[in-house]
């Protein structure tokens, strides 16, 4: 059974997400304001927070980039009434692995939670099967989620690491911007390809020893990047 965490000030909404929730076999705990919904993921372990992004106390990117702070990945599922772009992009790289914009359907939520599931038991599954990866100076813990360089350790936001992750696993495999969006962030993300640069950028600024002449993230012209397979 999955335990999900419904933090959302709507008791209308929370009705309707629990009764389809547990229909998937989950277990629900709910939270009508960020301030207690961050106590209890804090305190709590679950399988997926379920967070609103205009909530009383403590807003939903506030709760999720503290959580993340904390070093605690619970896949998180931002929901929102506000469909701009900043919105979207602020959610994702703050850390929420996926976003939906009220009101959406049943269908759509249900389809965006079990793929959180899915992708939640395959990475525990590659981590069983390798819990260190190394690459010379660098060196990739999957379990704990903590990346160093000889020997010093590197912060990497949640994305930054599923991206680095990601393609430390397949060295040489070229992955498209959209590709990545969709591995990385959940679902076909059409159009924030921009994001994936930004977060690449920023990845290459904390790994690579030279800027300027790339160790690890390299680029595949015309697809887009790969993890170098010559280390």
């Amino acid at each position: 059974m999955k335990r999900v965490l419904i933090v959302e000030d709507d008791k209308d909404i929370i009705e309707l997400l629990s009764i389809h929730l547990t229909d998937l076999d989950c277990e629900i705990s709910k939270a009508t304001d960020g301030e207690q919904g961050f106590d209890m993921a804090n305190d709590n372990p679950y399988d997926l927070i379920i967070l609103d992004l205009m909530l009383p106390k403590m807003d939903g990117l506030e709760v999720c980039r503290k959580l993340r702070g904390k070093e605690i990945h619970t896949p998180i599922l931002m929901l929102t009434a506000r469909a701009e772009e900043i919105d979207k992009v602020l959610g994702l790289e703050t850390g929420a692995d996926d976003y939906l914009t009220k009101p959406f359907s049943v269908r759509e939520f249900l389809a965006r939670v079990k793929a959180i599931f899915r992708r939640a038991s395959l990475t525990k599954t590659n981590d069983t099967e390798s819990k260190t990866l190394t690459f010379g100076d660098l060196h990739i813990e999957t379990t704990k989620r903590k990346v160093s360089i000889k020997g010093n350790r590197i912060e990497l936001t949640p994305k930054e690491f599923d991206l680095l992750l990601l393609m430390a696993r397949r060295p040489g495999r070229s992955y498209s911007r959209d590709e990545l969006l969709d591995l990385v962030w959940g679902y076909e993300f059409s159009g924030y390809e921009h994001t994936v640069n930004s977060h690449i950028n920023r990845l290459r600024s904390k790994i690579e020893p030279d800027i300027n002449n790339l160790t690890y993230i390299l680029t595949s012209w015309g697809v887009g990047y790969r993890f170098n397979d010559e280390l």
